[in-house]
């Protein structure tokens, strides 16, 4: 073995080093000591026992006054607008409201919006099966077949625009091409709502899918998957709770529409059930007709409605909250 320095004497080296670098700092200028801490510690002392400066404190005071402060500005709205149609709405609301149709006139008391919420039901449900498996395909098609090429920009592209699109130009472009020639009912209104829903549910699906670690991937590459068997098994399994919470805001959104349902749907007093051909009620339709009439009754079952779409947009979110709560614990 070639001579040289033992391990032990290497460390007595290096630990009188830093002795003599302690008694060169210790013996410099006093502005040396006084930049550290603003003159109130010495080096080397611990600050375990130490308290912040004072102006520290109260900047950290206000800062947190003024969060709390935009947190209840914020709040205040919607607690209010929750306690308003709660208030009203739990007067009307009883077991006949959920299970009757419209009274054929605003005058009468009692009745329900029955056939409101089978209409809601029906296009929203149609509106899903058309948007989801597009809206999917189109964010797969994103993530990873088209990746920086021009169809890929124009997809993007138009989803950030029609997501920002007002929805009555929606239900004017669905009236003009489809209820001119067929005329109202479920579908048109489904395909208005489903065009509404196709940019979000792309969108939130594109995020969920660049989240998937791309060592998931690679491992089933390596395992001699195909890619399209990579992306049913893998990539679209990874991003399911992320997908479905996407999935669910879309319906809320959708839930909640009412000028392409006035151009589309029209709205109509019976229950029914057709697709074309015949308008159809939805529960937004229903609440409009009734809060613009100036009877009592009608605008009692308005309120009752109200509180009634609030409490499935209100679940529809609580779902989602949770699917993505617990995905959070399941990684």
């Amino acid at each position: 073995m070639k001579a040289g320095k033992q391990p032990g004497a290497t460390n007595r080296l290096k630990s009188a080093e830093l002795s003599r670098a302690s008694v060169r700092l210790s013996d410099r200028s006093p502005s040396v000591a006084s930049r550290w801490a603003a003159g109130r510690l010495e080096p080397g002392t611990s600050l375990k026992g130490c308290r912040p400066a004072r102006r520290r404190v109260w900047r950290s005071r206000v800062n947190s006054a003024l969060v709390v402060f935009a947190v209840v500005v914020a709040l205040t709205p919607v607690v209010l607008i929750l306690y308003h149609v709660t208030r009203k709405g739990l007067v009307s609301m009883s077991w006949e409201f959920l299970t009757s149709s419209m009274p054929l006139s605003f005058r009468k008391a009692g009745g329900g919006f029955l056939n409101a919420l089978v209409g809601t039901a029906i296009m929203v449900g149609l509106a899903a099966v058309i948007s989801v498996p597009l809206g999917i395909m189109g964010a797969v098609y994103l993530v990873e077949y088209g990746k920086g090429n021009w169809l890929a920009k124009l997809i993007r592209f138009f989803s950030d625009v029609m997501s920002g699109v007002p929805s009555v130009f929606v239900g004017l472009f669905i009236y003009t091409a489809l209820v001119v020639h067929f005329g109202f009912g479920a579908l048109m209104g489904a395909a208005s709502l489903a065009l509404i829903m196709i940019p979000i549910v792309v969108r939130s699906t594109e995020e969920m899918l660049k989240l998937v670690p791309s060592h998931l991937k690679d491992a089933s590459y390596a395992l001699g998957a195909a890619k399209w068997q990579t992306i049913l098994r893998v990539v679209l399994p990874a991003a399911a709770p992320g997908i479905t919470t996407g999935v669910m805001l879309a319906i809320a959104r959708a839930a909640g529409e009412t000028a392409p349902l006035i151009l589309t749907a029209l709205g109509s007093y019976q229950l029914t059930a057709k697709l074309w051909g015949e308008p159809i009620s939805a529960l937004t339709l229903a609440i409009f007709d009734g809060a613009r009439n100036p009877f009592a009754a009608g605008q009692a079952r308005a309120w009752a409605g109200a509180l009634e779409l609030l409490a499935i947009v209100l679940i529809c979110t609580a779902v989602a909250r949770l699917i993505a709560a617990r995905s959070r614990l399941n990684r």
